[in-house]
This record gives structure tokens, sequence and C-alpha cells, in this order.
């Protein structure tokens, strides 16, 4: 198996998974499955649109259990051969697909794959000249699926875990990551808790099916035999149309949605179905959630997970909310059902009492008996709720003073006309690293950077201060709503100037 490529390794066999993802997506048969673009498409419909690439493919010489890279997009083609190939325990490979033609070509040819499907768009001249010489079968994803390329020329590198999924992208480009169906039992329950009919209202899939966000919601969708309202991309107007018309009871968003809709002021009874909505993938801001629950009514549960978990480590449940809801605004929930979680001194390596700092470790049965070590700085109180702090990883060495980014972002954020914030690390000749941040402004607002220096100066020590911060309509987000590190590092004054 290629060296990028790292794996959760798990014994256990695919068949329970496989044999129950199968019968959900059989269980369609002519009953809707998954919307997109205004239309439903039926069970049948999916399973045959699945069946045509398998054939496809078999067409040029690709056994139905060799795996298959999908350069990923959030279209019904993608979705039904991610289906159909999970249905047939035929491992999927993910390519990312917000990335240039050339970065495409160069994935085609390093992951070593006998066969590539893609949208139309990204088969650009440079892509399938990649592929010919990789000798990898094409095929176009289009309304009718169709070879670009020939057949495959040779046997290829093993990849033996059912999905290959990326990094949301947060600090570079994403990175693989490999999962095995028994495990996706665990991406199903961290979804649903459990309880999930058919005759749930539909499941909406937004988030990018490349990321264990749209993974975990695609899955979920087919394994518990639920529609599937699918959406290329996250809009405010397309989300709130959807709950309001098919009476969503709940609904997954990123941070960045939630600030999004308290922004768009929407007329509270367009919302009125949802029981309650679940935030996950980053840090939510108390005052954004104080703020949208005031404004609509509907309690926010925030969770955290993480790529490596293949799913939510730890939630809010309706129960846990109405109990301690008032009074642990800042955490992030309790462990899940099974899953172990503590908190380690880095340097130690013992664990924290109740209350202090430390790096989260997880055990999740379905993974394997190891702890497994993030680099996440979180706390654990007496009741075991857990909140987060911050990434350790992310700490900025500033002449020997650590500064913990999520520290200063936090201080930022209480500045009324601070929207959102992004606190990074760069380069400093004398200091090794010195703290700058890009500050979004409320609309209608207005901040300068000598009164948030300010604000910062007198909440916490100065050496985390930032040295330059520069505001900003937008910061620059990657296709998973998440901020790009990258990007706002290369707003810093003193870089773009050099």
């Amino acid at each position: 198996m290629s060296g990028a490529l790292a794996c959760v390794h798990n014994e256990a066999v695919t068949e329970g998974f496989t044999e129950t993802f199968t019968a959900g997506l059989a269980s369609y048969g002519p009953r809707p499955c998954l919307e997109f673009g205004g239309r439903w498409f039926s069970g049948d419909q999916i399973t045959a649109y699945a069946g045509t690439v398998g054939e496809l493919l078999r067409d040029a010489g690709v056994a139905d259990n060799v795996p298959l890279g999908v350069v990923v997009r959030n279209r019904m083609p993608h979705a039904a051969a991610i289906i159909g190939s999970l249905a047939a325990a035929r491992p999927v490979v993910m390519i990312y697909s917000f990335q240039s033609a050339h970065a495409i070509a160069r994935d085609i040819e390093h992951l070593d794959l006998a066969a590539v499907v893609a949208d139309p768009e990204d088969w650009t001249d440079e892509v399938v000249a990649a592929a010919v010489r990789a000798g990898t079968a094409g095929v176009t994803l289009a309304s009718e699926a169709a070879l670009v390329t020939g057949h495959c020329a040779r046997e290829r590198a093993c990849y033996t875990a059912a999905l290959h999924i990326l990094t949301s992208g947060t600090t570079g480009p994403p990175k693989r990551f490999a999962v095995d169906a028994p495990v996706l039992e665990h991406t199903v329950f961290s979804v649903t808790g459990g309880q999930a009919s058919p005759d749930d209202p539909p499941e909406l899939v937004y988030w990018p099916l490349g990321g264990i966000g749209g993974v975990c919601q695609l899955v979920t969708g087919v394994y518990t035999g639920k529609r599937m309202l699918l959406h290329e991309k996250f809009s405010v107007q397309a989300w709130a149309h959807a709950v309001q018309t098919y009476e969503l009871q709940r609904s997954g968003v990123q941070p960045a949605v939630v600030r999004m809709l308290l922004d768009a002021d929407l007329d509270p009874a367009v919302l009125s179905s949802l029981q309650f909505i679940v935030c996950a993938s980053g840090p939510l801001d108390v005052e954004t959630r104080d703020a949208f629950e005031k404004r609509y009514g509907i309690p926010v549960l925030t969770a955290y997970g993480a790529t490596e978990f293949a799913g939510s480590v730890c939630a809010w449940t309706p129960d846990l909310y109405r109990e301690f809801g008032a009074v642990k605004r800042a955490s992030s929930g309790r462990p899940l059902p099974g899953v172990d979680v503590r908190i380690m001194n880095p340097d130690s390596g013992t664990e924290v009492p109740a209350g202090c700092h430390g790096v989260l470790e997880a055990k999740i049965p379905l993974l394997g008996p190891e702890w497994i070590r993030t680099m996440d700085v979180a706390s654990i109180d007496t009741d075991r709720f857990i909140t987060l702090h911050g990434r350790a990883d992310g700490a900025i060495n500033r002449g020997g003073f650590k500064i913990l980014p999520e520290t200063v972002r936090q201080v930022l954020l209480s500045h009324p006309a601070v929207r959102d914030a992004c606190v990074v690390g760069v380069p400093d000749e004398r200091l090794g690293q010195v703290p700058f941040a890009a500050v979004e402004t409320c609309p209608g607002t207005s901040a300068t950077e000598v009164d948030l220096k300010g604000l910062v100066r007198q909440e916490l020590p100065r050496h985390n201060v930032p040295v330059a911060i520069v505001l900003v309509d937008q910061l620059p987000r990657n296709p998973s709503l998440k901020v790009s590190l990258p990007a706002v590092a290369a707003l810093y004054p003193a870089r773009s100037n050099s």
C-alpha cells in the first residue's frame, strides 16, 4: 500500500457492515433514495447507475474487488458510484477535486489505481494523459457513464480498507485516511445514536463526500434506508428550503453555518420543525451558540470527532442538554457509549486530574484496543463533560513563550464587531514565530487593529498580542467550510509584501 495512506486497521470481518449496507440499498427498490438538482432518484436507479459503472470497469479488465479512485464531487453519479462500490465490497479511494488538473493527474499516477471515475469537467487532457501513462482505466460520470481511457494495464497496489477518505485540509492539502468497513458501523452510530428509521425525514447531505462528514451522512442514509437530499455545496436558501419542505427534525452543521444562519435572519417559522441541530467539525463559540438559540429557539448540540475516529467521540444528546445545557455551554458533551476518553500530560505521559488541560486520547473498540492520541488540548470535568481548548500542534512558540491560538481567538471574538477570527503562527527571524490574526467583521460594524490589539493586551499576557491583525469581509475557507490556515497566513502583511 502507498506510504501516503495511514490506516485504521481492524481484523474484524467486513461482511456484517457490507451485508447491512447492501440490504439498506436494496430496501429502496422503486422508492425515492436520493434527491439531487431538484430530481428524485429511486433506489433502483441508483443501483442501475452503479451497475453500469461496474460493467464498464469489467469491460476495461478491472475486477469487481479492485479499488476504485473517485475524483469526488457532491453529485448524484459520484454518490451512486460510491454507494455501489461499498455495497459490492469494492474499496473506494477519494481524490480531491478542488485542486488543479495537474494535481489530479499527479494523484492518479501516484496512487497506482486500476480505475478512476470522475466528472466530465475533471477529465481534462492532462488528467486523461496521466491515466493513460499509468495504465488506469477511466470512467466519466456523466448522465450516462462511459469509458474515457482504455484497459487496466497491470496488477496494482493493494488497498484493503473500505474507504480511503480525505482529511479536511485545514492545515494544508488534504491527506488520505483509511477506514475499514467495520469501523463504519461506529460512523453510523455516531450520527444516529442507534435510532434511525426509513420513515424518518430525509438525511441532508451537503458536507463534501470525500471527507468524514459527507461519508457519515451518505453511509448513514443508505445503511438505515433513509431518503437523502444531496446538495453540491451549502447555501442558506437551499438548506432552509429543505428543512421547511421535508420538516427535518435535526441537521448536522458546521460552526460557519451557524454564523451564516444567524446573519441570514430567517423567519423562525421556516425552521420550526427542527428539534435541534448538531454542530461539529470545529469550535463554536458560546456567544454564537447563545445568539442562535435565542434567535431561533433551537438547541445547538455540539459534538467532537476527527477523521481518525471515523465519527464522533463525544456529543450532546437532547437529554443531556435538558439537564446540563444551561451550565456547561462551552463543552462538547460526554463520550459516546463504548468510547473511553482520557486527558494526558504530553510530557509526563500521565493522566491529568479532572478540570486540568492536557492532550485528549480516545479508545474506540471497533478501531482496536489501543488509545489513539489526538493533538487536541482538552479537559474533562467531574461529570465527564469534555471541553476543547485548541490544538497542541498549533501552539505558537514566540521566543520560548507558548501561545494557544484558540485562547487568543476567543478574546477577539468577545469584541462586538468580530464575527469570526483565526490566529496562526508566522515566521520571525528573531523570535522564531509570532502570532498573526485575521478577523472577519460583522456586517454593518467596524473595528480597528489598534482596538483589537488593545483588547488582547487587556485580557492576556502581552506575548499573546498578535503582531498584526488584518480585517476581512470573509475568512478564507475550504470546501468543508473550515478556515484554511495557510490561506490566513498568506494574508500576513510582511509575507504578502515579500
